[in-house]
């Protein structure tokens, strides 16, 4: 009989594998898709890197690339005093690009707080600026109509009791190394400490639509669930905030209610993530260059139609892209920052009709050559992104009978539905393709968008 019941349990998780994770929470399948609702239509978001960083201006991971020890990297907390930091202006050019969330990081590895914490002196309130920045942008951002989400760096290299490990500034070399480096921290406490800061910023600020935590390493001489105390962390941020979405960098992947969304970062996924055979919802955050956070002398900035490309072909497989920014130390954008944001905001001032609320399209509609489909299941409609412009006519392979009328997306102008004019050639047709007869000079749009009204 005991054996019949292990058989049992065995074919039930089996069949429905949720119920053989550790749970963090209960939530229905339809509960979660309906707190993530405003995430998925939303499609397009900011993420913001500032910190002390911003004054070395040469990545923020200078502290780490450069081995600086807490004395070292003290002059950027002596001086740091961002005077043109206008968070409604922020939240302006976030709306206008056609974004519709924003996370900035309240702390990064470096250790220092962009909020007024109680269990910290390291915090931008005793920094010659003054003022909790954190609140004044979740103001500014809110005001705009925009999510607000928060992004805390599990790791700390200012913290005395944070164990040095093999991301630490001070790395070491061997097991003996390590021991004597942190023979008198005790990670215990800065679990804590942790523990507490998130609470802070759960607690202070009113909701929070998002929490971004950045990241685990397991392994030999990193860090894992255990070290952040991850189970009893996510516990809490769901029971002060029960709408929250927060990332999967706590290492709780096997936990259910451990994560909400993946986080590849800074590359484009070949299709929809899955995981046991099912879509999951996913997020990729991207630079507009090679780093996160300012970087005065870096010049691999991605142009106009890369920056787009990354977010038609993330909405395309079912996800977001959360494009940042590293402001200066002054509080202001970089100019190529707010050029690609413009850019982007006029396209999306005539286009976000194939991003907002979209995903990717059933597989019953074939993509045409050299473009991207994109599908919003609301309203049936379909969106041919033509990132390499056809001459006269774009082929529809199995499209017969699905059309009921097409149009460009920037303009609202009809293309007609027809077959092309072929004189003098041969071209076999099948019985269940169509033309779309389209102008010869390109609109004057970076990608122009073809909408399909479906029948």
């Amino acid at each position: 009989m005991k054996n019949l019941i292990l058989l049992l349990i065995l074919i039930i998780y089996i069949v429905n594998p949720c119920l053989a994770q550790k749970k963090i929470w209960d939530e229905t399948p339809e509960q979660k898709k309906e707190r993530m609702e405003w995430w998925t239509d939303a499609r397009f978001g900011m993420f913001i890197h500032w910190g002390l960083y911003a004054q070395a201006a040469r990545h923020e991971w200078v502290k780490r690339r450069e081995k600086m020890t807490n004395e070292d990297y003290q002059k950027y907390f002596d001086i740091f005093n961002p005077d043109l930091f206008d968070p409604s202006e922020w939240a302006k050019k976030a709306k206008a690009a056609g974004m519709k969330y924003a996370v900035i990081t309240s702390k990064h590895h470096e250790g220092f707080t962009m909020f007024d914490s109680k269990f910290t002196d390291y915090k931008v309130t005793n920094t010659p600026y003054g003022k909790d920045i954190i609140k004044e942008w979740i103001e500014a951002f809110r005001a705009e109509g925009l999510g607000v989400g928060l992004y805390y760096s599990l790791i700390d290299w200012h913290h005395p009791e944070y164990t040095i490990d093999r991301v630490h500034p001070q790395q070491a070399g061997t097991k003996e190394e390590y021991d004597a480096l942190n023979k008198d921290r005790d990670m215990a406490v800065y679990r804590e400490y942790l523990k507490n800061q998130v609470r802070e910023i759960l607690t202070n600020y009113g909701k929070i639509d998002i929490l971004w935590l950045d990241y685990s390493f397991p392994g030999e001489f990193g860090k894992g669930r255990d070290d952040w105390g991850s189970e009893d962390l996510v516990k809490m941020v769901r029971e002060l905030q029960p709408g929250i979405l927060i990332d999967d960098r706590a290492d709780l992947q096997d936990y259910h209610g451990g994560w909400d969304f993946m986080t590849p970062e800074q590359y484009k996924v070949d299709k929809w993530p899955e995981i046991n055979g099912q879509k999951v919802a996913w997020e990729t955050c991207q630079t507009f260059s090679g780093s996160w956070g300012y970087y005065r002398d870096e010049y691999t900035w991605k142009d106009n139609k890369q920056l787009l490309v990354l977010l038609i072909e993330s909405v395309s497989k079912g996800g977001n892209l959360l494009l940042n920014v590293g402001p200066t130390a002054r509080g202001t954008f970089d100019h190529r920052a707010d050029e690609a944001l413009s850019k982007m905001g006029e396209w999306m001032k005539y286009n976000s009709r194939s991003v907002y609320s979209c995903t990717q399209a059933p597989d019953e509609f074939q993509i045409p050559d050299n473009s991207v489909l994109t599908y919003n299941p609301e309203t049936k409609r379909l969106y041919i992104h033509l990132l390499d412009y056809p001459l006269k006519s774009l082929r529809l392979s199995g499209y017969k009978d699905k059309i009921k009328y097409a149009q460009f997306l920037h303009d609202a102008s009809e293309i007609k539905i027809d077959k092309p004019a072929m004189h003098g050639a041969r071209m076999e047709l099948d019985a269940d393709d169509i033309y779309l007869i389209l102008p010869v000079t390109k609109p004057n749009v970076e990608i122009p968008v073809v909408e399909i009204f479906l029948d």
